[in-house]
C-alpha cells in the first residue's frame, strides 16, 4: 500500500510541479528578488540578417516575402536570405522576382538543417534572424529584437509565435491555439528568471559569433541551437512584442503528423544536451531545463496513467474519501477527453473537451515520438504538416 500511494502522490507532484509548479514558483522567487536592470536604446540599430528556409512554399512565398520586405527597419542595415535547396514547385522562380531577396538553390534535398548551415556562410552581420515560410511577423519585429543586443550578456532573443485562431476553430485550431498561449506564458517566467528554454524557429534571432552547427541529424535545430548558445554563459530573451503569426494545422491528423516530429526531437535534444542535466555546472539554466522540458517530456506521459491505475487501486482498498473524489475529477477529465475527440468529428464546438482532448493527444504522441527516436525512423526530411 504505502508503494502505491508513493507512486500516486509523487505522480501528482510531477505533473503539477511540471505544469504549474515550476512556474509559481519562480514568479515567487522575482518577486522577492531585485529586477535586472533593462539595458535599452532607441537609436542601436545593427546590421541583420535575416534568413528563410523554405521548401515547395509556392502557394505562400509571394505573401511571405511582401510581408518581409514591409518590416520597419533601415534598408541599408538589414538583408534578406532565402534557401530554397530541393523545391522542386516554383518557390525559386518566384524568389527571383524580388531583387531585394538573395535567393539560394541547389537541387538536392538534405533538410532545413543543412539549408541553414549553408546560409550562415552568407550571413556577415553580427545579428542573425530566422524565420518560417509559412508565417507573418510583425513590422516592427527586427526592432524589438535587436534592442536587447545592447546587454552583452543577451546571446539571442526569442519571439513569440502566435496561432491564428477562428472564432469556432477545429481541435486542432483550439488546442494548438490555447497550448501556445501557455507557452508563451512559461517563456516570459523563464526569461524573467534567467533564459527561455528553447526558441521555436518561427522566430528567433542569435548573435552570429556564437552559432554552432548542432548536427545534421538534428530534428529540433531551433531548440538545439539556442540552447547550445545558453551553454557557453549567454541568455536567450523572451520579446513578445516580436511575433510570428501561424496558421493552425489543417487536421488533427496534420497536427498529429507534426508533434511526433517533435516529440522524437524532444527527446533526441535531451540525448544532445545531457550536459544540461548537470544542475550544478550549469545552475539556473538547467534547472529550467529540467524543470519545463524533460520532466514534461518523460515523467508527465509515464505519470498520467500511473496515477489513474493507483488512484483506481487506492480507492478500491482504502476508505479515504480523498481517493474517491480524486478518481470522480480524473473520470471526468477523461470524459471531456473522450467528448472532445467525439464532437470533433461531429462539428460540435465545446472548449474545455478540446482542451482536454489535446492535452490527451500531446502525451499519448510523445509515446509515439519516443519509439520513433529509439528505432531512429525520424528522418530530418519529414513532411510537413498541410496549414489552413
Amino acid at each position: 500500500m504505502l508503494i502505491l500511494k508513493t507512486i500516486f502522490f509523487f505522480g501528482l507532484f510531477i505533473l503539477f510541479y511540471s505544469y504549474f509548479g515550476y512556474a509559481i514558483l519562480i514568479w515567487l522567487i522575482k518577486k522577492i528578488t531585485p529586477r535586472r536592470k533593462k539595458i535599452n536604446d532607441s537609436d542601436f540599430e545593427p546590421e541583420v540578417t535575416l534568413v528563410i528556409a523554405a521548401y515547395n512554399e509556392e502557394l505562400f512565398i509571394r505573401k511571405k516575402i511582401e510581408n518581409t520586405l514591409r518590416i520597419d527597419y533601415s534598408p541599408e542595415k538589414i538583408k534578406f536570405v532565402f534557401i530554397t535547396d530541393g523545391s522542386t514547385d516554383n518557390t525559386e522562380k518566384i524568389i527571383k522576382e524580388y531583387p531585394a531577396i538573395k535567393g539560394m538553390h541547389e537541387n538536392t534535398r538534405k533538410g532545413k538543417v543543412a539549408a541553414i548551415e549553408r546560409a550562415m556562410y552568407e550571413v556577415k552581420s553580427p545579428i542573425v534572424i530566422f524565420s518560417d515560410a509559412n508565417t507573418f511577423i510583425n513590422k516592427d519585429a527586427v526592432k524589438n529584437i535587436v534592442r536587447h543586443y545592447i546587454d552583452p550578456r543577451v546571446g539571442g532573443v526569442a519571439g513569440e509565435k502566435k496561432i491564428l485562431i477562428e472564432m469556432n476553430e477545429d481541435i486542432a485550431g483550439t488546442g494548438e491555439g490555447i497550448y501556445w498561449k501557455y507557452e508563451s506564458v512559461l517563456k516570459k517566467l523563464d526569461s524573467n528568471f534567467y533564459s527561455v528554454v528553447g526558441a521555436a524557429g518561427e522566430l528567433f534571432s542569435i548573435r552570429t559569433a556564437l552559432y554552432e552547427h548542432p548536427g545534421d541529424d538534428i530534428l529540433l535545430d531551433d531548440f538545439i541551437i539556442s540552447l547550445k548558445i545558453c551553454m557557453q554563459g549567454f541568455r536567450i530573451v523572451y520579446e513578445p512584442d516580436a511575433y510570428a503569426i501561424e496558421n493552425p494545422s489543417g487536421s488533427i491528423k496534420e497536427e498529429k503528423k507534426r508533434k511526433i516530429r517533435i516529440s522524437a526531437g524532444a527527446f533526441q535534444s535531451i540525448v544532445k544536451l545531457k550536459g544540461l542535466l548537470n544542475i550544478f555546472k550549469f545552475k539556473k539554466l538547467s534547472f529550467l531545463f529540467i524543470s519545463h522540458r524533460v520532466l514534461r517530456w518523460t515523467l508527465c506521459p509515464l505519470f498520467i496513467p500511473l496515477v489513474l491505475i493507483t488512484n483506481c487501486w487506492l480507492f478500491f482498498s482504502t476508505d479515504d474519501p480523498f481517493y474517491l473524489y480524486f478518481l470522480h475529477l480524473q473520470l471526468v477529465f477523461y470524459s471531456l477527453a473522450l467528448a472532445g475527440w467525439i464532437f470533433s468529428n461531429n462539428k460540435i464546438h465545446f472548449k474545455p473537451a478540446y482542451i482536454c482532448f489535446y492535452f490527451m493527444f500531446i502525451n499519448i504522441v510523445l509515446y509515439i515520438g519516443f519509439f520513433r527516436f529509439l528505432k531512429k525512423q525520424q528522418s530530418v526530411l519529414w513532411e510537413k504538416a498541410e496549414r489552413k
